[in-house]
């Protein structure tokens, strides 16, 4: 990967002297991802893009970004926080934290952030808009870097959990974390009411119903390439928001 001197000087610490457009906080979770992914896999994964996407931006358009460090803390379903090492962040915990973020960045000068959201649990809307009330200047965004774009075309299963998609994009970045070897192959019960299937009405899964290997889709047919064109697809999209944030009007 060629990397700008600009880039690699914020990379390794020296940021004397630099000026910064943006920065983007990656959010996962720590939880079981089937057997043979990280229980990080959602940080992982999250830094990654935001990472590509960052140094897309820069080479596009010359806009700089600084990429924090994942945070580790998701919201879990019931039957998945009780399983071993599973953590829960509450509402009021990840409000909490995003809200010291916004503050320490808005003291810096830094006006706009990119949440690079890899948890499906995860939501960051209300605590968005009750941060927009206290920081008015300030523009926070948020991506779900799995939603991007749809995995047809680039997988040939479904992934909801651990599948085909997490694990290739896993292997592409980080292929000595996977062990597909230990992988099981992610069947799933889905609710028994059409209403809940369907979206007339929601309520979280209990994950030890739904799964017996914490994955929700077959990561068998998972390869490094099949996620590194998707990475790639994600980032460059991620990085077109990122200009957009940066250089054009929003409204």
């Amino acid at each position: 990967m060629n990397l700008s001197f600009d880039i690699l000087t914020a990379i390794y610490n020296d940021t004397k002297g630099q000026t910064y457009d943006f920065a983007v906080l990656p959010w996962g979770a720590t939880e079981p991802h089937n057997y043979h992914l990280p229980y990080i896999t959602d940080c992982y994964l999250a830094h990654g893009i935001s990472v590509d996407a960052v140094i897309k931006a820069y080479d596009s358009q010359k806009i700089k970004g600084m990429v924090l460090p994942p945070i580790p803390l998701g919201s879990q379903n019931p039957g998945q926080r009780e399983l071993p090492f599973c953590l829960h962040g509450r509402y009021e915990t990840q409000k909490g934290i995003l809200t010291d973020i916004v503050a320490s960045l808005d003291c810096q000068g830094i006006y706009t952030l990119v949440i690079v959201n890899g948890h499906g649990g995860n939501s960051f809307k209300n605590m968005i808009r009750d941060l927009a009330v206290d920081y008015p200047h300030f523009l926070i965004v948020v991506s779900d870097w799995f939603a991007v774009l749809p995995q047809a075309g680039y997988f040939e299963e479904r992934d909801d959990h651990a599948g085909e998609m997490e694990t290739s994009v896993m292997m592409h970045y980080y292929p000595e974390l996977v062990n597909l070897s230990l992988a099981g192959d992610g069947a799933y019960t889905p609710f028994k009411p059409e209403t809940l299937r369907d979206g007339t009405g929601w309520t979280p899964r209990n994950w030890a119903q739904v799964s017996y290997d914490t994955g929700i889709g077959n990561p068998k047919k998972s390869t490094a390439e099949k996620g590194k064109v998707y990475a790639g697809a994600v980032s460059q999209k991620l990085s077109e928001l990122f200009v957009d944030l940066v250089k054009g009007e929003i409204y």
